[in-house]
């Protein structure tokens, strides 16, 4: 995280998620590219503070927490999408999976979790960010990497794709628009799989929050209906399909729309 490349969910697996994003740091520092934690890895990965800190839940977070509607309707009367427990907020804050959470603090009863709890989560921090030149998505890798103009990488996201491939542009996109903390425009027509779209006859405007359908910001791509934006389920981030966007965990859909601007270049490679 504090070089900018991110392994999705961290849930303290090995998995291949952690491996693409060992194999592009390994690449930016010019090591070989194993996708294993080596010697020569852990030397190049020297942290300059701990990995962990604490959260102390406050009467703001309490105050935050409110239940998300199952429907779409029940969705877009809320006052906002925000999250449901202090776990989802605190795992989030962590860049982190609710279930590594757990087991970093087991004498936790997240039945009830008062304020002044203190609560251990990884200590996600990205550097600075810094103005991107253009970005590109590998599909086949299912990952996102943003680089500066002389082609150094600044960041990598695991991100989820279309499940139909006939919904999975390649070439060359622009961006056209950012919106952080965006509403969700739900159109029906969208969801065919849905039977409450189908009886729904008109579009609804759902509220912004972490668990918007969108997430907490969206990145407009010129081709109609497509973009980059956050999700409500950051663990299954590349691990499950989209509609047709690409779709990046919350922080760093965030961390994307603070490098990016209008009409910069993104390559959608298969």
């Amino acid at each position: 995280m504090r070089h900018g490349i991110s392994p999705g969910s961290i849930d303290g697996v090995n998995g291949s998620q952690t491996r693409a994003a060992l194999v592009a740091f390994q690449k930016s520092a010019l090591l070989t590219m194993t996708g294993e934690l080596d010697a020569t890895t852990r030397t190049a990965l020297v942290l300059d503070s701990p990995p962990f800190t604490n959260h102390i839940v406050t009467s703001n977070d309490l105050a935050r927490l409110q239940p998300v509607s199952k429907t779409w309707l029940g969705k877009s009367q809320q006052t906002a999408l925000d999250y449901e427990t202090i776990i989802e907020l605190v795992a989030e804050q962590g860049h982190a999976s609710p279930n590594l959470i757990k087991r970093l603090n087991p004498s936790v009863d997240w039945t009830n979790v008062v304020t002044g709890t203190e609560i251990k989560i990884p200590d996600a921090v990205y550097p600075p960010a810094k103005k991107a030149a253009f970005a590109t998505i590998r599909l086949a890798e299912k990952q996102l990497q943003v680089f500066d103009a002389s082609t150094n990488l600044l960041a990598h996201f695991p991100c989820s794709i279309a499940q139909r491939v006939d919904k999975r542009p390649v070439g060359e996109l622009h961006i056209v628009a950012v919106a952080p903390n965006p509403d969700y425009t739900f159109n029906p027509e969208v969801f065919p799989e849905s039977p409450e779209a189908q009886q729904l006859k008109t579009k609804l405007i759902l509220p912004p929050g972490p668990n918007n359908p969108v997430g907490t910001a969206w990145i407009s791509l010129d081709k109609p209906g497509y973009g980059m934006h956050g999700t409500p389920k950051p663990e299954d981030v590349g691990r499950t399909e989209s509609h047709g966007c690409f779709r990046l965990a919350n922080w760093n859909a965030d961390f994307l729309i603070k490098m990016v601007w209008v009409g910069m270049p993104v390559y959608v490679e298969p």
